[in-house]
């Protein structure tokens, strides 16, 4: 069977990363990014390094800005951008590889089904990818957790590398819910300004991270959504392990601890680069399901306010302490 010609629609930290390892397994990966990324990826090449001593440099990565050049005759579209971007790229892909597979890495859980609206009759798969990627700058991009990336269940070609695990999923939805609460906290981490690793080791951060998810997952229980596993522990324990005093939480949670230390999450690294956040994939799509079902997700809300604030601000992450976000914590 022909390998795969495949485009990563967004060249940001989880297309970088995740084509980069396919283009070092052998694959025939293209990048469609914006000029700066491309022009960077171009004269320094791509280097990727893990928590777990991966370290790498690819050369003569190909990358463009222009759509045509990135996508006519792909195989697979890998869509990596962020969930505002989806309409605009459904519309790329429509243009230039109307018959492609799209597999959806994005965050949140709607993205795939407005690719398949955009794009009636191609193969269309959700996915879900567990591990977080910090941009070091200079082309340079570090894995700091762990995980094989989900895809819905169905044909695929082999993707698999060395590096780079693809598994499937015939409960793909259930799978980015459990996805989604975890990602929740990555506005907490995005107004403290603290590496995920220190901010997990301090009770009043947790006891907040606690209650946003247990607001959330009440939500889903009135909707009648349960999500599936996306860590050691189901969803509905989550919060009673982090509001455990720290010493205790160490010890039970031993699995959650073990990332990189510079850690941080997606929506940090937005902020501190003065771009729009995905906080509307994630605790809007709390809030939109609360008001649809009479609910209140006050906790939610303020999250989303503060962000939003934020990115109008223009100046990065505000720093804030657990009392500035909610008084009571």
């Amino acid at each position: 069977m022909t390998a795969p010609r495949i485009t990563v629609a967004g060249a940001g930290c989880i297309g970088c990363f995740v084509g980069g390892l396919l283009a070092n397994g052998g694959h025939e990966v293209r990048f469609l990014g914006r000029a700066r990324v491309c022009e960077t990826l171009a004269s320094q090449g791509l280097r990727l390094t893990d928590f777990a001593a991966l370290d790498m440099t690819l050369r003569g990565v190909a990358a463009f800005e222009d759509p045509e050049k990135a996508l006519i005759g792909a195989d697979v579209v890998l869509v990596a951008v962020k969930s505002g971007d989806t309409g605009d790229i459904a519309r790329l892909i429509r243009n230039h590889a109307p018959h492609a597979q799209v597999i959806s890495l994005q965050n949140g859980v709607g993205n795939a089904d407005a690719l398949r609206v955009a794009l009636p009759g191609a193969d269309v798969r959700a996915a879900m990818v567990p591990f977080n990627v910090v941009w070091r700058g200079d082309g340079h991009y570090h894995r700091a957790t762990s995980g094989d990336i989900v895809v819905e269940a169905g044909p695929l070609p082999h993707l698999d590398t060395p590096t780079l695990a693809w598994t499937q999923s015939d409960q793909i939805e259930a799978v980015q819910w459990g996805k989604l609460l975890i990602n929740l906290g990555n506005a907490i981490n995005a107004l403290a300004d603290l590496p995920l690793l220190e901010q997990l080791q301090d009770r009043r951060w947790r006891r907040l991270m606690a209650a946003q998810m247990a607001e959330a997952l009440r939500i889903l229980r009135v909707a009648g959504i349960t999500p599936a596993k996306s860590t050691a522990a189901p969803p509905w324990l989550i919060p009673h392990i982090l509001r455990l005093p720290t010493p205790l939480f160490r010890r039970i949670a031993a699995q959650m601890l073990t990332i990189d230390a510079e850690a941080r999450s997606s929506m940090w690294e937005d902020l501190t680069q003065r771009r729009p956040t995905e906080v509307d994939a994630l605790q809007g799509v709390i809030l939109d399901l609360a008001a649809r079902f009479g609910r209140q997700a006050p906790l939610n809300a303020r999250l989303r306010q503060l962000i939003k604030e934020a990115e109008v601000a223009g100046n990065g992450s505000p720093v804030l302490s657990p009392s500035d976000i909610a008084p009571r914590f």
